[in-house]
């Protein structure tokens, strides 16, 4: 199994889709450890922390580093459990079931078309524990399989991204437990177990803490905390350092100024006890806003800081 080899501050370029504007993840020491770590021991990964700080980023840049293929399930408040193992195409077999009734098959004949396994679609865990079985069971119903990078190979084993689980009923993460535990589930109409087959995946999950989660969920995981320096001058040079990876052409006066309107209206809202707290995320936007209205034009750009640094940092009535 290959594991993370690179040194802190090592900058990886993501691909994003077509009109979005390009990401770059910064890891530092403590996230290569959680990774190896998880990945030596077999556990998912759990990531905590405000959003924005760049946590799902932290598994695509994982998968890159690794030459993994990078299958993601973003969770929301409907999501269950069984989305990430598998999923009946009740809509085919129905019309499977009519079709049959059309051309009066016989019993045995019309059984075979409307087994639950014919009508089974592999979920993004099923991918990442057998990728071959799940190409299998894909291809003979036109499914797709999760899109690959330059670079990715399934024989590297895939990193799966749970994005948000803290969004989902408690009983999603229980309904988890076997299969993250023991890498191993049960979908209906087989006769065996869908089981780990060759490299084991990378499971990083994210939560924006909106919801606890179940001790028992817990106790299966690694935990990584991502936090922002909660000291000025520190948090001020991790902006710049991450500005500078995102955008090298930017004058250190323009990272710099930036930095330290973010880190003042973080601490009045920390004071009156705002949340969400502006961070990492709309400090990356405020750089981004001010080259795209003043790219060639220094002085401008102090100017334009200015004018839209409250429309981007400041979220509460009265934070102005």
């Amino acid at each position: 199994m290959k594991f993370l080899t690179i040194a802190p501050k090592h900058a990886v370029s993501l691909t994003t889709p077509p009109g979005l504007p390009e990401q770059v993840h910064v890891f530092d020491q403590p996230s290569i450890d959680a990774i190896n770590a998880a990945m030596a021991a077999r556990r998912p990964l759990l990531v905590r922390g405000e959003p924005g700080i760049g946590k799902s980023q932290l598994a695509r840049a994982a998968a890159k580093e690794l030459g993994r293929v990078y299958v993601q399930h973003v969770v929301d408040a409907r999501s269950e459990a069984r989305d990430l193992l598998w999923r009946l195409d009740a809509v085919e077999r129905l019309a499977e079931a009519q079709l049959a009734g059309a051309l009066r098959e016989d019993v045995q004949t019309v059984r075979n078309r409307l087994a639950i396994a014919n009508h089974l679609r592999p979920g993004p865990l099923w991918w990442a524990f057998n990728w071959d079985d799940a190409m299998a069971r894909a291809a003979g119903s036109g499914t797709p399989p999760p899109h690959r990078q330059n670079g990715d190979d399934p024989a590297n084993g895939c990193v799966v991204l749970i994005d948000e689980i803290d969004k989902a009923e408690p009983e999603f993460p229980n309904g988890l437990l076997e299969a993250l535990g023991s890498s191993v589930f049960a979908p209906p109409g087989l006769d065996a177990p869908v089981t780990v087959s060759g490299v084991a995946p990378l499971v990083i999950i994210t939560s924006n803490e909106e919801r606890a989660l179940p001790d028992a969920f817990l106790r299966r995981c690694l935990v990584l905390c991502l936090e922002l320096p909660t000291e000025t001058a520190a948090l001020i040079a991790h902006l710049v350092e991450r500005g500078r990876a995102h955008f090298p052409a930017a004058a250190d006066g323009l990272l710099l100024k930036a930095a330290e309107q973010l880190a003042a209206d973080r601490a009045r809202a920390v004071a009156n006890h705002w949340s969400p707290l502006p961070g990492q995320a709309e400090y990356l936007d405020l750089i981004r806003a001010v080259l795209e209205l003043a790219r060639d034009d220094p002085e401008r750009q102090e100017a334009v800081m200015d004018r839209i640094a409250g429309y981007v940092l400041k979220k509460h009535v009265g934070a102005v």
